[in-house]
Order: structure tokens, then C-alpha cells, then sequence
């Protein structure tokens, strides 16, 4: 509606309507990720009003980061079938719609269909490929800043929510809460039905930095070419290691963020005597520095090569993983352990749609990444059900995060294995 009167504005003062694009696309992952994350506030008061167990609660969500992960190279054909603005509306409107009902549940079969499905399946029609595909489509320059950009979106999410959501559930209710994010769900929704475009072609543009030649047609067929198309690029990407290569690690980077923190720590400070509050505080902490980390490793992934960047952010991540039984859960500890996990906790996002669309092509990268990004979900939900089976048959949610930590040393040794060169997947290049 508006998008035509400003990008006149815009190209008359030399600026792109990119940068407008990408800022939408922000807001709307971020507001997605503390829709995403909110649950790791509400765990505990759901477990003390309806006396669900830890592992019960954490099997409900476990579902929705499967599918929210499953969903992801479909999201991807659908958004080069559908269009970007339509399935981001559809996204946001099914997610407020489950988020709504779910405020007069009481049976955890309606938190498993609501939060589990519903939600997964809503927050899925967009996911991380929504950022790929737009930094592979508007972007023929600055991609990777741009990629570390929108990926920080999650790290903002946490840094703008989590300490507010936290203290509303603390002095109001877990409902009141989640009515904030509904809000802020359905303002987003306004700026991308006002602003957001699918391609450069709908404003007469080309991609920033590049030329009309390089974007590619909108592809045609129905439902049943938007549904195939992903298995077959699934078909030919698989042929290669690169893909299970980049698969299996982000399987782990799933398995050592979203399913593990995002989900357990808030409880697990809660253990050793600290607020939810205050955890919330730490997640925000690593929320800033997680913004500044990948925004940073964006920036080096256009410098420098992508395989030894994934080997130091893994590394790091063990690390700090491996450190955290060891913080003593004091202020000074796990302020070191904020900082130097949170300085990496979405920075391997950018090498990894990097070497995406360096080695199967940028014309179907972000479905390629689609079901990487399916791996990294498959491991975040085995971290949210395994950390809630280690609380309750455990009584104690460290051994979920020891084995997080040496599995995030295996991945950095992994990464190396990618063999450096041009691209792959020739099928995928040619189809």
C-alpha cells in the first residue's frame, strides 16, 4: 500500500528499498522469537498451576521445534510460489490465533495441540529460511551482513522480551504476558502488510548491488509443485557430504541453543536459587552480545572462509557450555558464561547459509538451507524433551548441557570437513 510512494522517496535520496525490506523482516523475526522463546519463561508457572511435569511440558514444545524446523523447506517453496508477504500474514495469523486460544487451556493435550502444532506449524511457514530468502533475494551485495543482521533478530527478540515477559509472569500471569506478544504479533503484521514486497521486480528494482539479469522468475505451478519441488532438491542435495555435513552440525547448534536454553536455563538457574527475573537478565545479557556476535560474523563471512569460522563458533560454544556447571551460578560466573556463549549463539547462522548458497546456488539456497534448518530443529527438539527427561529422571539438568558441550567440540571438528572449493550439487545449479 505504501511501499510504491516510499520507495520513490527513497530512490530520489539515492537508498534502496531493501534496507526497508530487511527492516521488516527484523521486526517480524524478532517478534517471532519471543513468541518462540516465551515458553522457556512459562514453563515453571505452567508445571505449578497444572502440575505438569518438566518432561511433560518440555515433550508439548519438543513437538513444536520439530515441526517449526520440519517446515522449513516448505516454507521456502512456498514463499518463492505464494510470495513472502503472503505466507509471513498467514504465519503471524495462525500463530496469534493458537496464542489466543491457549489462554483458557487447562488440559495438556490443548498445550501439545496449541503450542505444540499450531504454533510449530505457524512459526514454521516463515523460520530462519524467511532471512535466507530475503538476503539471497534483495541483497546481491552485503549478503552476509544482511544474514547476520536478520539472524541477530532472534538474539533482539530475547534482549526486548524475556526480562519483560518474565516480570509481567511474575507480578501478573503467564496469560498477561502472552497477550504482549500477541500484541506485538499483530503490529508486525500491519508494517509487513503495508511495506513488505516479494521481490525487487514488484518496485522496478534490481537486488541491491546487483543487476535485473540476476533475479530469477517467479516460479510457476500450484500447491502440488510448491509441496514436490522441496523433495526433489532434497533428493539431489543429498547426494552430496556437504549437506549432511552441514546438516549434522547444525543439528547440534539447534541441540546447544533454541532446545537447551531458550527452554531449560531459566529452570535450571532456578535450581540453584536464582529468579526467573534475574535468569531472564542472563538471556538478555547473551541476547546483546549474541546481537553484536552475529551481526560480526556476518561482517567475516564475507571475508573470510566460512569452515573455520563454524570451527571457532562451535568451539567456543562447548567451551562455555562445558564451563557453565562450573560458574558456581554466581552474578561474576554466569556473566562469563553470557558473554562468550552469547557472543556465538546464532553467529554460525551466517557461514552456514554462506556455504549454502556458495555450493548448491543462490537460486535455491534457501530451500537447500530449509532442510538444514530442519536439522537444526530436530536437535533443538531433542534438547527441549531430553533437558525436561534429565530434570525429571535425573532430578538435575547438567548432564544435558555436558553432553551439549561435547557435542558442539564434535561439530567444530566436523565443520573442517567440508571441502573447500566450488559448487556442488550440479543438478541443483542446472535444474
Amino acid at each position: 500500500m505504501f511501499s510504491r510512494p516510499l520507495n520513490a522517496y527513497l530512490s530520489a535520496r539515492n537508498r534502496h528499498y531493501a534496507w526497508v525490506v530487511a527492516f521488516v523482516t527484523f521486526l517480524t523475526m524478532l517478534v517471532t522469537a519471543g513468541a518462540v522463546g516465551a515458553p522457556g519463561v512459562f514453563m515453571v508457572p505452567l508445571q505449578e498451576e497444572f502440575r505438569w511435569s518438566a518432561s511433560e511440558v518440555s515433550g508439548a514444545l519438543a513437538i513444536r521445534f520439530a515441526l517449526f524446523g520440519l517446515m522449513g523447506p516448505f516454507a521456502a517453496a512456498f514463499m518463492n510460489r505464494f510470495g513472502v508477504r503472503r505466507m509471513m500474514l498467514i504465519s503471524m495469523g495462525i500463530v496469534v490465533s493458537a496464542l489466543l486460544l491457549s489462554l483458557g487451556m487447562n488440559r495438556l493435550w490443548q498445550l501439545v495441540l496449541l503450542w505444540g502444532v499450531v504454533v510449530g506449524l505457524g512459526t514454521g511457514l516463515t523460520a530462519v529460511v524467511l532471512g535466507a530468502t530475503i538476503a539471497t533475494r534483495w541483497f546481491a551485495q552485503r549478503r552476509g551482513l544482511v544474514m547476520g543482521f536478520l539472524a541477530a533478530s532472534t538474539a533482539t527478540g530475547q534482549l526486548v522480551f524475556l526480562p519483560l515477559l518474565a516480570s509481567l509472569t511474575e507480578h501478573s500471569g503467564w496469560r498477561v504476558a502472552l497477550g504482549l506478544v500477541c500484541g506485538a504479533i499483530l503490529f508486525s503484521a500491519l508494517l509487513v502488510l503495508l511495506l513488505m514486497r516479494d521481490r525487487p521486480a514488484d518496485l522496478g528494482l534490481a537486488p541491491y548491488g546487483g543487476d535485473m539479469s540476476g533475479a530469477p522468475p517467479a516460479p510457476s505451478g500450484g500447491l502440488g509443485a510448491a509441496l514436490l519441488l522441496p523433495l526433489i532438491i532434497l533428493k539431489d542435495a543429498a547426494r552430496t557430504p556437504t549437506f549432511w555435513i552441514l546438516f549434522g552440525t547444525f543439528f547440534v547448534c539447534g541441540a546447544s541453543t533454541n532446545g537447551l536454553i531458550q527452554m531449560h536455563f531459566i529452570a535450571l538457574c532456578g535450581d540453584y536459587g536464582l529468579a526467573a527475573v534475574g535468569a531472564a537478565g542472563f538471556l538478555a545479557m547473551m541476547g546483546l552480545f549474541d546481537f553484536i556476535g552475529t551481526v560480526g560474523s556476518g561482517w567475516l563471512s564475507d571475508r573470510f572462509d566460512n569452515r573455520w569460522l563454524l570451527f571457532w563458533y562451535y568451539g567456543l560454544r562447548g567451551l562455555s557450555l562445558l564451563y557453565l556447571p562450573f560458574s558456581g551460578f554466581s552474578l561474576y560466573g554466569l556473566s562469563i558464561f553470557a558473554i562468550f556463549y552469547g557472543l556465538d549463539w546464532v553467529a554460525t547462522v551466517p557461514p552456514t547459509v554462506k556455504l549454502t548458497a556458495d555450493r548448491f546456488g543462490p537460486e535455491r539456497a534457501n530451500v537447500v538451507f530449509g532442510w538444514i534448518f530442519a536439522g537444526h530443529q530436530l536437535g533443538a527438539a531433542s534438547a527441549a524433551f531430553g533437558g525436561g527427561l534429565s530434570r525429571t529422571a535425573l532430578n538435575s539438568y547438567l548432564p544435558a548441557f555436558i553432553a551439549a558441550g561435547a557435542l558442539c567440540i564434535l561439530a567444530a571438528l566436523l565443520a573442517l570437513a567440508i571441502r573447500p572449493g566450488a559448487r556442488q550439487g550440479r543438478r541443483l545449479a542446472a535444474a
